[in-house]
């Protein structure tokens, strides 16, 4: 079921990514096409005035999509130079206190979200262009928050268990090799993230 979830979240982010280019090179190619003499009869009609407005709805829903991602994979970046100067049991509490934090605050967004939701729901708002019911936009605030929420409860539970956080390879680039298995990407004294339980500070 999670990696359902896991490869859902992925095909949707894509689905949104790719559609927003599309709308976007279409209206970039129709405006500049329509200047051409040419082209003018078969363009002059096609109304794209819809276009920027789709795409920012797109990239919204795309953007609280892709922040519960950057949860489960390990993305989001964080100043953690105090907390990997602890020993491991004071910096274990502190991660999960911080998980659990993003949690909590996930989960208020998103009901603040639902209710809002709700509420304008029982209205007659429209977007200017679509004419969309506007619920249906501000339905990514819920929707994107309560599976945030989930992503930071899943790498909690995953942290108690294992003493394990999400890797990012930051350094990989597909279709080329990757770097030796055994390199240790939590020895890095970067501070960019906290430094796990179960990775040790070999390289130091």
């Amino acid at each position: 079921m999670l990696k359902f979830l896991d490869h859902l979240e992925e095909w949707l982010i894509a689905f949104l990514m790719g559609a927003a280019t599309l709308i976007t090179f279409a209206a970039v190619a129709h405006r500049y096409g329509a200047g051409i003499e040419i082209l003018q009869p078969y363009l002059v009609d096609i109304n794209m005035a819809w276009a920027q407005e789709l795409t920012i709805y797109l990239f919204v829903w795309m953007a609280k999509f892709g922040a519960a991602y950057g949860v489960r994979t390990g993305i989001h970046v964080g100043v953690d130079v105090l907390i990997n100067k602890l020993g491991d049991k004071n910096r274990g509490r502190f991660i999960v206190l911080g998980l659990l934090a993003g949690a909590l605050f996930t989960t208020i967004v998103g009901t603040l979200g639902a209710t809002f939701v709700w509420e304008i729901a029982h209205t007659d708002q429209t977007s200017a262009d679509l004419e969309v019911p506007m619920w249906l936009v501000y339905l990514a605030i819920p929707c994107g928050s309560y599976l945030m929420s989930f992503r930071f409860l899943q790498v909690t539970w995953n942290f108690i268990r294992t003493g394990e956080l999400p890797k990012h390879d930051h350094s990989h680039v597909e279709g080329m090799e990757d770097v030796a298995p055994d390199s240790n990407w939590f020895a890095m004294d970067d501070n960019l993230h906290p430094h796990d339980i179960k990775h040790k500070d070999d390289n130091k």
